[in-house]
């Protein structure tokens, strides 16, 4: 198989197996027993570790390899604040997108192509790549927001109605709601995602 298929296959299933909450935030992930599980040589394990560095989903720990990074309650309180403001910049910029049909999706899923939205509607293509790494960084989060928050569903479908309409100065109310409800309620969401499944 072409090393730059098994490079790519690799990354994909380790970023996938994070961002479906396969392991806990702390979590050691072992090359070896990756390599092993994935039916692939230590190298591109390696690559795809340090490829998910660069995206923030795995951090390099001094004599202890590779792990999920911890997230504590300043932490997420700065990611959603990062959320907000990226994404009233994109906002800012905005040119609008199209409607696009969505297949069924989970919360997390949807929030996660919402925000992608607004950022692609803008005419700086950095905001859509920093939200695409972001919504990675969040994607387990927002699997959990609904432990810790009633109402999420109506919320985002609220948002989403927003986006579809020009009331611009309600719609930026409700992006601020939404992300000052999760900075009011971080320490919930954590208990919620460091709770085993």
């Amino acid at each position: 198989m072409n090393s730059g298929l098994t490079a790519q296959r690799v990354h994909d299933a380790i970023r996938a197996q994070i961002l479906d909450r396969a392991y806990l935030p702390g979590t050691r992930l072992d090359p070896a027993q990756l390599a092993k599980e994935l039916a692939a040589s230590m190298t591109p394990v390696r690559d795809a570790l340090h490829r998910l560095m660069g995206e923030g989903l795995v951090e390099a720990r001094t004599g202890s390899g590779f792990h999920l990074p911890l997230l504590d309650e300043p932490s997420l309180i700065d990611l959603y604040r990062w959320s907000h403001e990226l994404s009233l910049l994109a906002l800012r910029h905005w040119t609008s997108v199209s409607s696009e049909p969505t297949p069924p999706m989970t919360l997390a899923d949807r929030a996660d192509a919402f925000f992608e939205r607004i950022a692609r509607g803008s005419d700086n293509g950095e905001h859509h790549r920093a939200m695409q790494q972001l919504a990675a960084r969040l994607h387990a989060v927002r699997h959990v927001e609904p432990q810790a928050l009633p109402g999420v569903d109506e919320e985002l479908g609220g948002l989403e109605d927003g986006l579809a309409h020009p009331d611009r100065r309600r719609f930026l109310s409700l992006v601020g709601a939404y992300h000052r409800r999760r900075g009011r309620a971080a320490g919930a969401i954590l208990r919620a995602l460091y709770r085993p499944r």
